[in-house]
């Protein structure tokens, strides 16, 4: 089911309304939190949602935790190694919607490795800004296991565990505008 308002036709990612950002728990104690800063995506609504497409291509090299040390180190061959695997992907494969929340399934790549994930997502209306722009918002998140992506980096504590954790939390905010 199409969310409802949500015209058919191409809607193309806003990023300078949107952000693509992520949390994963660092020595234990606490979050690290940052986001991606180049991100496209398209979104092609069709009649029905089994005839729609969502795409997302994100450059793995804008990837910004505010640290530039820890930034070096997740773009480099331990973690993200973007030299390799310039990008990260999305690609949509099915919807079910129950009420106002939906659950978007896609096909997720990072680093060369595809997992499928589901996100959990909220479309929150249309609007037409006062520039005659027609405007369509959306969030979602996500878990995944940074393990199954390959990214398995880590270094033990001394009072036991380890630095990085195995989930990461993905949360979208994304605006797009109608083509």
């Amino acid at each position: 089911m199409i969310p409802n308002g949500l015209a058919a036709g191409t809607w193309t990612l806003d990023p300078s309304h949107s952000e693509v950002g992520f949390s994963v728990r660092h020595a234990g104690i606490s979050k690290v939190r940052g986001a991606f800063q180049d991100v496209e995506a398209v979104i092609e609504v069709g009649p029905t949602a089994e005839e729609s497409r969502i795409a997302a291509t994100i450059k793995a090299d804008s990837f910004n935790s505010k640290d530039a040390n820890r930034d070096a180190h997740v773009k480099g061959e331990d973690f993200f190694d973007v030299a390799n695997h310039p990008e990260l992907t999305f690609r949509y494969t099915g919807l079910e919607a129950s009420g106002e929340t939906y659950r978007v399934a896609g096909d997720l790549t990072i680093k060369g490795v595809t997992r499928p994930v589901v996100l959990d997502a909220e479309f929150n209306g249309v609007t037409v800004d006062p520039f005659g722009v027609t405007r369509a918002g959306f969030s979602a998140s996500t878990s995944v296991s940074r393990k199954e992506f390959g990214l398995t980096w880590n270094a033990p504590l001394e009072a036991g565990g380890v630095l990085v954790g195995d989930k990461v939390t993905i949360n979208i905010d994304a605006e797009f505008v109608a083509n």
